[in-house]
């Protein structure tokens, strides 16, 4: 009967080891790496950097780099490529810590499931996709005057159309109940900002990239995948003596 129970304890210690073993190998692929998130990764840097020198440059330097970043309607009718492009350098607000997390939690699992380039797609997509129907809809409310001509300079500078398009592309690639999640946390999302009483660039902005990202489900899924971790190969079979 003792060495029946110290059997037994000793298989429950095993299978615990091993779950936790195996928890830890989740985790560790979960992370990002810059050689799983070359993309994801080197994007933060660079946000990061134009986050501190926003708050450590010169004022009216950063006033007038930002505002010829714009994608604002009078910067897309002059300068729509720079505009674009560069809009996308920086962080709407003081912290950057909210597009860390936002990163880790979107873009860098999309990538390591369809590499770099498709991510960085996603993401443009998103970004030029968002910002075109948004500002649009911002001169057509002018040209009706619901808005004021004022609003056709107003500043629109951000990444939050990239990274809401890259959750809505990464749900596609879930599980039904990861897919249900990821698009319940962005319905939410989405629906605080008409709470809140967002612009009328926001508010256009945001569910389009979120669209964008859905409508870029099938293409992601019909190319080729990463797996999420690599797995090791089998040991060869050792040679059969005649």
């Amino acid at each position: 009967m003792a060495a029946s129970g110290t059997g037994r304890a000793a298989a429950r210690r095993d299978l615990v080891r091993d779950r936790a073993r195996g928890l830890l190998r989740g985790l560790h692929g979960a992370l990002p790496t810059p050689r799983r998130n070359p993309f994801a990764l080197g994007y933060l840097a660079l946000l990061l950097g134009t986050t501190l020198f926003t708050r450590f440059g010169d004022p009216q330097l950063v006033h007038r780099l930002q505002a010829l970043s714009s994608t604002d309607v009078h910067n897309l009718a002059h300068h729509p490529v720079l505009a674009l492009a560069a809009s996308g350098l920086w962080v709407a607000g003081p912290l950057w810590t909210p597009y860390l997390w936002a990163f880790l939690l979107t873009v860098a699992p999309l990538e390591r499931r369809v590499g770099g380039r498709r991510a960085a797609g996603v993401f443009a997509a998103g970004h030029v996709g968002a910002t075109l129907l948004s500002q649009a809809v911002v001169l057509a409310a002018v040209a009706v005057r619901a808005l004021p001509v004022d609003a056709l300079g107003d500043l629109d500078i951000g990444v939050s159309y990239g990274v809401l398009a890259s959750l809505g592309a990464l749900a596609g690639l879930l599980p039904p109940a990861g897919r249900n999640l990821a698009l319940g946390i962005a319905a939410v999302l989405v629906g605080e900002q008409f709470l809140d009483g967002t612009d009328l660039v926001t508010g256009i902005g945001h569910p389009a990239a979120l669209l964008i990202g859905i409508a870029l489900w099938r293409p992601l899924r019909r190319g080729p995948r990463r797996p999420l971790r690599r797995r090791r190969p089998a040991p060869a079979p050792l040679p059969v003596r005649a």
